[in-house]
């Protein structure tokens, strides 16, 4: 009993102290930032702590076998420590194996492995079991008419690659899901295995967690500019640098703390091309520029008590705009991102080939919404996402809207794929960013293919040298036709 009392008048003392700025209780004097400051040195800089950023953290430890008796020191800076503009808690949280390229079949596949055996890689003991909430109700692609044949050959070949997938004839599609309007609807592809949705959150909290307790070390702040062998080098320039030291500058302040480090990791997401663009690192060295920029979605929540229900999938229709269900009680999620259209270019070469556009639904390239800020606009619901959904699912003529959010991709405006590897003029930086949207569910795979590169020098799991910088260089796309 005295025990419980003196529980109890601690937790009272607690609770009149104010709440840190992590939201965790805790009195932090005023002036002082609640996280450590970065440490003078680290083996390896992560950029970034986002679910990439993590993952890359992760396994770094994993992978460094007997070298662990020395310890790799990693550090993983992340300027938003609330996430409060991250991408990896934005998203809508879903993983599909219904890819077009080799590579992101192969990362899914991956993956979803991992998630499945999700505790036996991030469980940490003594810690409560990992539940990511994996909710298997696959994806479902609708092609029209000129998109059959390409959509029928994608899944040929998902096939050939050990995905679970089949096609639906309009009669079938309407057997199975008869809440669909199967009008212009000429075949379907249905995910039968390792597809669904899960929480964000959790995964990154799971990574989080679990490198800290192999020894990662955090701290909040912004790389702003950065050391390199060329900056002590005079003419003539040498065709390549390393980076020597990172500047982290603290939150709110223009105080920085300069960081040696052996390797540095560009995880940064939506900004990593902007990271390239940073003090200290030679403008020369830097070309091609990283084409990823922040592009900014909308997520939007609605309710229907009559909607498809239980049996309801990921679905992308024809048009572009997709929705899942979101719990049990009649909500769902839903959005579409703005087509790629101009006057002059009608459809770009990389397009979803089995995405038609209706006319009265085109977009121009210059309705792209701003990205400076995370505000939403409603009118986009109204105008462009409701009617695709009413039109397909006649029950969401009488939806209800709940909510909204915006969020960012990290838009790789050059093939909309993923940059994986080192960079070729600057030797010790590696990238791991521009997944324009399935970063979250390819992030075990890209985490493990890029601390293989770090510590062995070569990929082992996945040969994912075509998602390197060679492609920027030489001007050559990857063409993925399955973005969402």
């Amino acid at each position: 009993e005295l025990g419980q009392t003196l529980e109890r008048m601690g937790q009272t003392l607690r609770d009149q102290l104010p709440a840190t700025g992590s939201g965790e209780r805790g009195w932090i004097p005023p002036g002082t930032h609640p996280d450590p400051r970065p440490p003078d040195e680290a083996d390896v800089v992560v950029v970034g702590g986002g679910v990439v950023g993590w993952s890359v953290a992760y396994w770094l430890k994993v992978l460094e076998g007997r070298r662990r008796q020395h310890g790799m020191k990693v550090l993983v800076v992340e300027r938003d420590p609330m996430y409060s503009r991250a991408s990896t808690v934005l998203s809508v949280g879903g993983i599909r194996q219904q890819f077009s390229l080799r590579e992101n079949i192969q990362m899914s596949r991956f993956s979803a492995s991992f998630l499945r055996n999700i505790n036996e890689h991030l469980g940490v003991p003594n810690e409560p079991p990992i539940d990511i909430q994996f909710q298997p109700s696959g994806y479902l692609f609708l092609a029209s008419p000129q998109g059959a044949a390409a959509l029928e050959a994608t899944v040929q070949f998902q096939r050939d690659e050990g995905a679970q997938v089949t096609l639906l004839s309009p009669t079938q599609l309407k057997a199975k899901f008869p809440w669909i309007n199967t009008e212009d609807v000429a075949v379907a592809s249905y995910g039968l295995e390792d597809e669904g949705w899960f929480d964000p959150w959790t995964l990154l909290n799971a990574f989080r967690r679990k490198a800290k307790s192999l020894g990662v070390q955090s701290c909040s702040g912004e790389v702003r500019a950065f050391v390199t062998s060329a900056n002590h080098m005079m003419p003539p320039a040498s065709p390549s640098a390393r980076i020597k030291y990172v500047h982290v500058y603290m939150p709110d302040s223009l105080e920085y703390q300069p960081v040696a480090c052996a390797i540095v990791v560009n995880a940064a997401g939506a900004w990593a091309g902007k990271l390239l663009e940073a003090d200290g690192l030679p403008r020369g060295l830097c070309q091609p520029p990283l084409p990823i920029q922040p592009r900014k979605r909308y997520v939007f929540s609605w309710h229907c008590p009559e909607g498809p229900g239980l049996s309801c999938p990921f679905f992308i229709d024809t048009s572009g705009a997709y929705f899942r269900r979101d719990g049990f009680a009649g909500n769902y999620l839903g959005g579409m991102s703005p087509s790629e259209v101009s006057p002059r270019s009608p459809l770009r070469s990389f397009t979803p080939l089995f995405f038609i556009r209706l006319p009265e639904f085109l977009l121009s390239q210059e309705e792209e919404p701003d990205p400076s800020d995370l505000s939403v606009d409603h009118d986009y619901f109204q105008e462009q996402v409701w009617p695709r959904l009413a039109r397909r699912v006649p029950a969401f003529e009488s939806l209800r809207v709940r909510g909204s959010w915006a969020g960012y991709y990290d838009y790789n405006t050059f093939d909309q794929n993923g940059v994986l590897g080192p960079h070729p003029r600057l030797e010790n930086l590696f990238l791991a960013a521009g997944f324009s949207g399935h970063g979250l569910q390819h992030s075990p795979a890209a985490g493990r293919a890029v601390a293989e590169l770090v510590i062995k020098g070569r990929y082992e799991t996945l040969d994912l040298r075509r998602l390197g910088w060679d492609r920027l260089v030489e001007g050559q796309p990857l063409v993925e036709h399955g973005v969402v």
